[in-house]
């Protein structure tokens, strides 16, 4: 059996609801989307992080969870790092979208069984992706991908042929009021972000 992790890449958070403070909200974030991923089975969950955010990975960290620190927050370099970890397989995750339900992740590892590269959209206007999976080692004609600002078109343009990349379901993230608005409080999980919300 393949091993296969998945990083949640910490970034940036461009929106903070009114009255919130943005380091809280994006910790609660951070928070919810690991929360979920450590409790997935046959993947093991490991966070991304840059100097910067090393901090608030710790903080949001389960006991003995792995935390890379990357020069970058661009998938390349978590990609990288998880080769060096010995992981067949690689999926990067944004760090805010606390509601991502299980199945979506899993979808977006699935192809790799017959794809080399798998994305998930980030649904809503603007650019952007919700994840990226991958076969390891990268192959080399992967482009540099940033998170916030790639799409779908931009690796496949890469790819050699456009069926090596299979888009799967995607979710929203938290980056407007509309997408705060959509949050579902009969869904469970994102308890962090809940409560930050005000329950």
């Amino acid at each position: 059996m393949a091993r296969r992790v998945i990083v949640v890449m910490l970034g940036p958070v461009v929106w903070t609801p009114p009255g919130t403070d943005p380091a809280r909200w994006r910790a609660a974030l951070a928070e919810d989307v690991v929360d979920l991923v450590a409790t997935l089975n046959e993947v093991e969950p490991a966070i991304g992080a840059t100097p910067a955010d090393r901090a608030l990975a710790d903080a949001v960290a389960w006991p003995g969870m792995p935390v890379y620190d990357l020069p970058t927050n661009r998938v390349g370099a978590a990609l990288a790092a998880a080769t060096e970890d010995g992981y067949d397989q690689a999926a990067v995750l944004v760090a805010d979208a606390p509601d991502i339900p299980g199945l979506v992740i899993g979808k977006l590892l699935r192809p790799l069984t017959s794809r080399t590269v798998a994305i998930a959209p980030a649904l809503g206007p603007g650019p952007g992706l919700l994840g990226m999976a991958a076969r390891l080692p990268a192959p080399d004609w992967l482009p540099e991908v940033d998170l916030d600002t790639a799409d779908v078109g931009l690796v496949r343009a890469a790819a050699p042929r456009p069926a090596e990349v299979a888009v799967t379901p995607g979710w929203r993230r938290l980056r407007e009021p509309a997408d705060l608005a959509a949050l579902d409080p009969a869904v469970e999980g994102w308890e962090t972000t809940r409560v930050l919300l005000g329950g």
